[in-house]
C-alpha cells in the first residue's frame, strides 16, 4: 500500500493480460487488432487485472528486485472492488488520478531526472498505439488509451534490428523487462535536417519582419488604434492591405513599402507626365495625386517682408523670423521679400537655407537692385511645381537706379497658379499720389506669365497682371503713413497697446485709398493687431528719436487676392519685434490656400532647385550644431561641483 492507503497493483505483462491475442513481431505492429477490440475483451482484461492481486507478496518483491538500474514500475489504477472505505468513483476519475500521481512521482524520482539521451538509451519507450477509434474524423475510446499504451510492444523492440539474445541478456527475463517499463512516454529528440538560415542583423531583414508579424485577426493584442495611426502615416488605405500591421516592424516596413504610395506596373505603362492629359485622370498633377499629399486640398504659405535698411551685418539668428515658437507646424512654402537688402545677396540666401534646414530647398530667387525675393518649398513637393518665371519693374525715372520698383515670381502648383510680388514704393509722408502711380506701373509692366498657361483666361485682363493668376500675394514696403502728428499717434499707442489698432488705422493712408478703389483693387488685408513697424532706433523699441521725429507708420504690409472667394484663409498676421537690426520691423503672415488639381499640359520644373545654396546651408547648420555641443561640453568640464565631506 502507498501513502494514500491504496493498494499498489503490479504491472501485468502483455502475454498474461490477453493470451488469445497473437504477439507482435519484431518489425511489425498491428494497430487494427487493438482498435477492433470488443467490449467483451475489455471486460476480460479488467478481470485479469483483478486476478493479479492474488500473486504472493514475496514473489512480487523477488521479481521487482531485478536490477538497481531499472526504474520503479508505475502504479496501476486500483480496481473498483479493492480498498476499504473508499467511495465508488468513476473509471475516468481513477485514470485521471493515476496520471496525476505518475507525473508527481516522475518529478520527485531522481532516477528519472537524467538527460533525454540516457533515457532513450536505458528506458524502453512504450508506443502511443491505444484502443482509439476514429469516428467521423474524431478520436474516441479515452478509457482504453493508457491500458493500450502499456500493452503495446516497446518502441525499441519494434524498431530495433538486434537479435533476441541481445535484447534479453542473461539473468533477465522478459517479464522483468516488461515490469521495468516506465509509465511516461519518452519521445526521441528532433534533430535539424539542415543548417538554420542565417539571421541578418538588419532590422529590415525579411526573417525579422516575418518573425515580428502579428496575425490580422489578433490586432487587439497590441495597442488599440494601430490601424488608425498607420492610416494617418500612409495616406493610401490600399497600402494597409499588403502591409505588416504590427508595432515592432513599423520601421522595417518603410524599407520595403516606404511612406510613399506604391505604384503599380500598369500605371507606369499608361501614365505620361510630359504629355497633356485632356481630362486630368491619372496625371501627376491630377486629383488622385493631390488627395494623397493634401487630403483637405489646402497648402500652408508663410510670407515675410522686411526692409533691412542696407545693413551689412545680418542677425545672428533668423529663427524668430521664419520659425516662430507660437506656431504648431512649419508651412509648405516660405516666401521672403526684402527691400534695401544687404550687399551680399548670396549670403542672405544661404542664411535662409541654414535656418530652414534640410526639409526645404530654394525653388527660386530673383533680385532687382536691392530688392530680393526668395521662395523655399518643402523638398518632397518640388515635383508638383511648374517652371518658375519672374519679371521686374523699375519705378524710378532713371531706370539704372533700382532702389524702388517690384519683383514678381509666378508658377503653378498642381492646378493653382501663384503670383508673389514684393515692391518698394516712393517714400515721403505726403507722396500718396506717387505711390499710386508706382502701383499702376507695376501691374501694367510686369510681364507674367510668359510660357505658363493661364488657368482661367476668361477672368484675365491684359492691363493687370494680378488678374492672370489664381492666388496673388503682394507685400513689401509700401511707404504709406499715418496722417496724424507724432504726439497724437503716441497717445493712441499708449491707450491701445496690445489691443485693436483700429483708432490708428483710421489715419492710415493705404486703408483710405483701398476703400476709395484707387489702389490694390480686389486685394484684402488681415486685421492688424500689432504696433507700427516704422520707424525705430536701431537695436531698441523706441520710435525715431532723431531731430526728424518721423511719425510711426504701418509701411510694411502683406495683401492678398484670389479669383475664387474664400480660397485664402488668414492664419496669422503680425510683426517680428525681436529683430532690431533695422529701423523697420519684419512683418510675417501665415495663410491656408486652397489647391485644385491640374493637368499635365504645363511645363514641369522637374525638381530643379539651387543645389549649391542647399549644400552650403546644411554644412553651416551642421557646423553650428557641432560648435554648440562643443561649447556645452566645455562648460560642463569647467564647472566645479562642491562636495560636503
Amino acid at each position: 500500500m502507498n501513502e494514500n492507503g491504496e493498494t499498489i497493483v503490479p504491472f501485468q505483462p502483455e502475454d498474461e493480460v490477453n493470451p488469445e491475442e497473437p504477439p507482435c513481431g519484431k518489425d511489425s505492429f498491428n494497430v487494427d487488432g487493438v482498435n477492433k477490440r470488443t467490449k467483451k475483451e475489455q471486460l476480460k482484461g479488467t478481470k485479469n487485472s483483478i486476478e493479479v492481486l492474488q500473486i504472493p507478496q514475496d514473489e512480487q518483491i523477488k521479481e521487482t528486485n531485478i536490477s538497481p538500474y531499472q526504474p520503479h514500475p508505475p502504479s496501476l489504477p486500483k480496481p473498483s472492488n479493492v480498498g476499504k472505505g473508499s467511495r465508488n468513483i468513476s473509471f475516468e476519475e481513477k485514470i485521471r488520478r493515476r496520471r496525476l500521481r505518475s507525473s508527481q512521482e516522475s518529478l520527485t524520482d531522481p532516477a528519472e531526472t537524467g538527460s533525454s539521451t540516457d533515457s532513450l538509451r536505458e528506458d524502453a519507450t512504450p508506443a502511443l498505439s491505444s484502443a482509439l477509434e476514429l469516428k467521423n474524423g474524431q478520436i474516441t475510446g479515452r478509457g482504453d488509451f493508457d491500458r493500450a499504451a502499456g500493452e503495446s510492444p516497446p518502441f525499441r523492440e519494434r524498431c530495433s534490428s538486434l537479435p533476441e539474445a541481445d535484447k534479453h541478456p542473461r539473468g533477465q527475463s522478459r517479464l522483468a523487462e516488461q515490469r521495468a517499463k516506465p509509465s511516461r512516454i519518452i519521445l526521441s529528440p528532433l534533430h535539424a535536417t539542415g543548417a538554420f538560415p542565417p539571421v541578418e542583423y538588419n532590422v529590415a531583414s525579411m526573417s525579422l519582419r516575418t518573425t515580428n508579424r502579428i496575425d490580422r485577426d489578433c490586432l487587439d493584442y497590441g495597442k488599440r488604434g494601430l490601424a488608425e495611426r498607420l492610416h494617418r502615416n500612409f495616406s493610401d488605405s490600399r497600402l494597409l492591405e499588403t502591409m505588416v500591421s504590427d508595432s515592432t516592424s513599423v520601421n522595417s516596413m518603410k524599407s520595403t513599402f516606404s511612406a510613399l504610395n506604391p505604384i503599380r506596373p500598369k500605371d507606369v505603362r499608361n501614365r505620361s507626365f510630359l504629355e497633356g492629359s485632356v481630362l486630368g485622370n491619372g496625371a501627376l498633377l491630377g486629383p488622385e495625386e493631390l488627395d494623397r499629399y493634401f487630403p483637405d486640398r489646402h497648402v500652408g504659405i508663410y510670407i515675410a517682408t522686411w526692409n533691412m535698411q542696407g545693413e551689412k551685418g545680418l542677425p545672428n539668428n533668423l529663427d524668430d523670423l521664419l520659425l516662430p515658437t507660437d506656431t504648431e507646424f512649419a508651412q509648405d512654402f516660405y516666401i521672403i521679400g526684402v527691400q534695401e537688402g544687404c550687399p551680399d545677396r548670396r549670403e542672405w540666401e544661404i542664411r535662409l537655407q541654414e535656418t530652414l534646414g534640410p526639409y526645404y530647398v530654394m525653388l527660386y530667387a530673383a533680385a532687382h537692385g536691392v530688392l530680393y525675393l526668395t521662395i523655399f518649398i518643402r523638398r518632397d513637393l518640388i515635383w508638383f511645381c511648374s517652371e518658375v518665371e519672374h519679371a521686374t519693374v523699375t519705378t524710378r525715372i532713371i531706370s539704372q537706379i533700382k532702389t524702388k520698383g517690384a519683383i514678381g515670381i509666378g508658377f503653378t502648383f498642381f492646378g493653382t497658379s501663384f503670383l508673389f510680388i514684393t515692391s518698394h514704393f516712393t517714400s515721403g509722408d505726403s507722396k500718396v499720389y506717387e505711390r499710386i502711380l508706382d502701383y499702376n506701373k507695376i501691374i501694367e509692366a510686369l510681364a507674367l506669365p510668359r510660357c505658363l498657361p493661364d488657368t482661367n483666361p476668361y477672368r484675365s485682363t491684359a492691363s493687370d497682371v494680378t488678374t492672370r493668376f489664381d492666388e496673388v500675394f503682394w507685400f513689401g514696403d509700401f511707404n504709406f503713413r499715418l496722417s496724424k502728428d507724432r504726439g497724437g499717434i503716441e497717445a493712441i499707442l499708449n491707450q491701445h497697446i496690445r489691443e485693436d489698432m483700429g483708432p490708428l488705422l483710421q489715419h492710415d493712408q493705404l486703408c483710405k485709398e483701398m476703400k476709395d478703389g484707387s489702389i490694390f483693387k480686389g486685394f484684402q488685408e488681415a486685421p492688424i493687431h500689432f504696433p507700427p513697424t516704422y520707424k525705430f532706433d536701431i537695436g531698441c523699441d523706441i520710435y525715431d528719436s532723431t531731430s526728424k521725429q518721423r511719425t510711426p507708420s504701418y509701411t510694411d504690409r502683406i495683401l492678398f487676392r484670389n479669383r475664387q472667394a474664400d480660397d485664402i484663409k488668414v492664419v496669422k498676421y503680425t510683426s517680428c519685434s525681436s529683430i532690431k537690426t533695422s529701423d523697420h520691423r519684419p512683418v510675417i503672415g501665415m495663410f491656408q490656400v486652397k489647391i485644385r488639381p491640374g493637368r499635365d499640359n504645363i511645363p514641369l520644373g522637374a525638381g530643379q532647385f539651387d543645389r549649391p545654396v542647399y549644400l552650403e546651408g546644411i554644412r553651416r547648420r551642421i557646423t553650428r550644431e557641432l560648435k554648440r555641443r562643443e561649447a556645452v561640453m566645455k562648460n560642463q568640464s569647467n564647472s566645479t561641483v562642491c562636495s560636503i565631506s
